[in-house]
């Protein structure tokens, strides 16, 4: 148990079992961190509370010797008893998760576009779930709604049916709509595809090869 009432999550695991929708700062970018920056950690109460498995919150730092740093916390916590605004964290370079760059040529330099991953597409629950690889893909028109947070990409993804056993190939259900990261959290063999235009349609061979295929849209999707 932690005598601080708290714990920080170590992100290194979530990245590398989600790399691309759980976000961590690169190397460049950690070594310029210094006193007087922003970083986030993820804090997580001992023993556990109620209300949140774990709070992301910044850090103001004001000391740094190699990969060890102490600085000041700069969120008030929701449900971590003993731990408050202004108390005092030390921590490790490995534990940051963000970096709110207060010099604009920083923040500029390190501009990501990482949000991009977040686009959404149509993909069948079984790739979603691992339980087979996309074996053909498409794109066509994006469907866009005001209110949609990320935009469409137009990519639909279909498993290989020949890694779905009957009973799942006959289930057939409908398909799910997320991120596109998430699927390529599962399967990312078709990530160099993505930019291809809408029209564009690719059928999994051997191995992670795509080879292209024809596509047939109708006059209001081309």
């Amino acid at each position: 148990m932690s005598d601080a009432g708290y714990e920080l999550d170590d992100p290194r695991p979530i990245r590398r079992e989600a790399p691309y929708t759980f976000y961590l700062p690169g190397n460049e970018q950690l070594e310029e961190v210094a006193a007087g920056v922003l970083v986030q950690l993820i804090f997580r109460a001992v023993p556990p509370t109620e209300t949140y498995g774990a709070e992301r919150m910044w850090v103001e730092i004001d000391h740094r010797d190699g990969d060890v740093l102490s600085g000041v916390l700069d969120n008030e916590p929701v449900d971590i008893p003993g731990l408050a605004r202004g108390d005092r964290v030390a921590f490790r370079l490995h534990h940051i998760i963000d970096i709110d760059w207060d010099d604009p040529a920083q923040k500029e330099r390190f501009r990501t576009d990482f949000n991009n991953w977040f686009a959404r597409c149509f993909v069948d629950k079984a790739v979603l779930e691992g339980r087979a690889r996309a074996g053909f893909l498409y794109r066509e028109q994006p469907e866009h709604k005001e209110s949609d947070r990320y935009p469409d990409t137009g990519w639909r993804i279909r498993a290989d049916v020949d890694e779905l056993s009957d009973e799942e190939y006959n289930e057939n259900p409908s398909p799910s709509y997320v991120a596109i990261g998430a699927v390529l959290n599962r399967d990312d063999s078709f990530v160099d595809l993505l930019s291809a235009p809408v029209g564009s349609a690719f059928l999994r061979g051997e191995g992670n090869n795509y080879e292209p295929t024809e596509l047939e849209l109708d006059e209001d999707e081309s």
